[in-house]
Formats: C-alpha cells, sequence, structure tokens
C-alpha cells in the first residue's frame, strides 16, 4: 500500500494541505523508524509503522483549519477520529486505530468529560507498540508549515505539561522507552 496515494485521495496534489500533511507524515515516520530501531528486541512491524506513520493525519481536511489550508466543519481534535473513519471505509482499521489513538499522547474517555471534548466518550489512547511508537514520533513535529525544526524532548514535555502532569509523565516513560531520556 502506497500511503501517499491514499493522501492523493483526498488532497489536492500541489496544495498547501497536500505538501504540509506529506512532509509532516514523512518527518513522523523516519522519527518513528529510529524509535522502532530503540526496541528492535520487541519486533516492531516497520513497514506498517511507516505507512501508518504517513497516514496518520490524514483527517485534518476536514477540521476547520485554515491556518493549514483545512477548511472542514470539524474542530481539529476531531481529526483522528475521522481518520480512523475514513482509513476504516477503505479496509484499513489498523492504520485506522493509529490515527485516532496519536493526538496528545491518547485521549481517554474521562479527558472527553472532563474537557467537553467533541469526541466520543471512550478510550482513545495507544495500546500496541506501534501506536505508541506513532504517538511518540508525532509529538516532536509540528504542522506549522515547518518540519525543520524537531523538539526536543524538553520542549515536548513542556508543551504536553500544559495539559496535565498525567501526558508529559506518559512521554517522559517513552523517552526511557525509546533511549531518548
Amino acid at each position: 500500500m502506497d500511503p501517499f496515494a491514499v493522501i492523493s485521495d483526498y488532497y489536492r496534489p500541489g496544495s498547501r494541505a497536500h505538501a504540509l500533511i506529506c512532509s509532516h507524515g514523512e518527518a513522523v515516520a523516519e522519527k518513528a523508524l529510529q524509535a522502532a530501531d530503540a526496541v528492535a528486541d520487541r519486533t516492531p512491524d516497520r513497514s506498517f509503522l511507516f505507512e501508518a506513520a504517513v497516514l496518520h493525519d490524514i483527517g485534518i481536511f476536514l477540521t476547520d483549519t485554515p491556518a493549514i489550508g483545512c477548511y472542514g466543519r470539524h474542530p481539529y481534535v476531531c481529526h483522528g477520529v475521522l481518520g480512523r473513519e475514513l482509513l476504516g471505509q477503505r479496509g484499513l482499521p489498523r492504520h485506522g486505530k493509529v490515527c485516532e489513538r496519536h493526538v496528545g499522547v491518547g485521549i481517554s474517555a474521562a479527558d472527553v468529560r472532563r474537557q467537553e471534548l467533541p469526541l466520543p466518550q471512550r478510550d482513545m489512547t495507544p495500546r500496541s507498540l506501534e501506536e505508541v511508537i506513532v504517538c511518540y514520533a508525532d509529538k516532536f513535529f509540528s504542522k506549522n508549515g515547518s518540519t525543520a525544526a524537531e523538539r526536543t524532548p524538553a520542549q515536548v514535555l513542556e508543551i504536553l505539561a500544559r495539559y496535565g502532569p498525567d501526558k508529559a509523565a506518559r512521554f517522559a516513560e517513552w523517552l526511557k522507552m525509546f533511549k531518548r531520556e
């Protein structure tokens, strides 16, 4: 499966959103494969990791995020759930779970209730090794148009701390797992 061909089914090649999702996905994929190397003894599925990392943000075109060239009707926080639906309809449910579970460091049903998020009230935290790896790798890159500037672990922790100490703590555990502490 060519994840870039899948992206081109939803994003007009040459558009700002297409360029952004492709470059961001490539950066996340590269970081994900580096993380997979750190846990090679757990045999992560590298081919799936590449595909899922490239596709993890496929739902953003359905969100109202003009700053990145997306003019949908949903809030940005919904892009993971929307991506899961899109990829599920394509017969890619495993890839879809990565979409849904990569937002933040995962969103719990309690997070949805407490923050009154426009999301299903279910656990959307990464479960499989591959889901954790893509979620981890994604935190190092912004979709602000410049994926060249990789965030440091300290910068990621600072950002996540705004959402609660439990979010930063989860990422800190991943840093240990992927030998970046």
